[in-house]
């Protein structure tokens, strides 16, 4: 089959403003200990044109994007913001929002979000243990009943889930999900398979062949750069494949994490690897993967698909 040439939706990125002062991460002399190491060179305002530039020669038309670690007293002020920028230069598309769901005002926030219809899911990163040696004794915001009970609000204001959590807390998240199967969940950045050894494969590919047993579970293959570690297809090739064959075509989106993963490759090296990993499927399973899917899970216009690419919107 030959490579896909259609459009492109890209299901995980970020727009945002750090000149603001809203991002605590992204203020200037703050290192979080970031897993790909150093990230002064993201610290900067990254906004549509920014990503026009990113994108040449690729045909994306449009775009979803994810909350940015504003300040945790105004997460629907994120979402205004988001807003302004979308009415400033007609994208983002959608996005998702962050909300803390152990928060006992985060029923507002959600009836807030739903006021915007701009957005379309949320996230609130539950933590992680640092490995999968230490992670059946480290407790996450899964196992808290009233994170839980903020989740289940989800389901009630017609939110998504987004779960970012490493592979080996998969199975507390697989046990949630379980209970609340009218909530769609996709898990964001392929489920972090930082461990590229064997041992680490392995278990990384069963965990998410557990939860991908879920129906309502989908997967976004994004964010799966190494810190050091030069951006192909061929260091990459399996995790993608493996992904792919443990949810089907029709649960996958391939998305860039831009500018975040500009640490660890180009947009044209992470989209072309992904475009590259895939030469072998029929052009409706690309499509589904690279637009289709993500106009149903984000619910799209489908129209979004006709668009011209961001890169002849903004040309250099």
């Amino acid at each position: 089959m030959p490579r896909y040439a259609g459009p492109i939706v890209d299901a995980h990125h970020h727009f945002w403003e750090p000149s603001l002062g809203r991002n605590p991460w992204l203020l200037p002399g703050v290192d979080i200990g970031f897993r790909y190491g150093p990230y002064e060179s993201i610290k900067r305002d990254y906004l549509p044109p920014d990503m026009a530039r990113d994108t040449e020669g690729l045909r994306v038309v449009s775009t979803v994007t994810m909350e940015t670690e504003w300040d945790l007293d105004d997460p629907v002020g994120e979402m205004d913001h988001i807003r302004s920028v979308q009415e400033r230069f007609g994208l983002p598309d959608a996005a998702v929002g962050h909300a803390v769901l152990d928060d006992p005002g985060v029923e507002a926030v959600l009836a807030a979000f739903t006021e915007r219809r701009i957005v379309r899911a949320v996230r609130n990163k539950p933590g992680q243990a640092a490995s999968a040696s230490v992670a059946s004794a480290h407790r996450t915001k899964l196992d808290d009943p009233a994170w839980q009970r903020g989740y289940a609000m989800l389901e009630r204001y017609g939110l998504d889930f987004e779960l970012q959590t490493a592979w080996w807390h998969l199975d507390r998240a697989e046990a949630l999900a379980e209970r609340h199967p009218g909530l769609p969940v996709t898990i964001n950045h392929t489920a972090l398979p930082s461990d590229r050894s064997e041992e680490g494969l392995s278990g990384w590919e069963a965990a998410i062949r557990s939860i991908a047993r879920l129906e309502h579970v989908h997967l976004k293959v994004s964010g799966i750069g190494l810190q050091g570690v030069p951006w192909t297809a061929g260091n990459n090739r399996r995790i993608v494949e493996t992904a792919i064959e443990v949810f089907g075509v029709e649960r996958v989106m391939f998305a860039s994490n831009f500018p975040v993963d500009g640490l660890a490759g180009g947009y044209a090296e992470i989209m072309g690897g992904f475009l590259e990993i895939t030469e072998g499927f029929a052009e409706h399973e690309q499509h589904a993967m690279f637009a289709g899917n993500a106009v149903t899970r984000y619910r799209l216009d489908p129209g979004v698909l006709e668009r011209p690419s961001l890169a002849e919107r903004w040309p250099a």
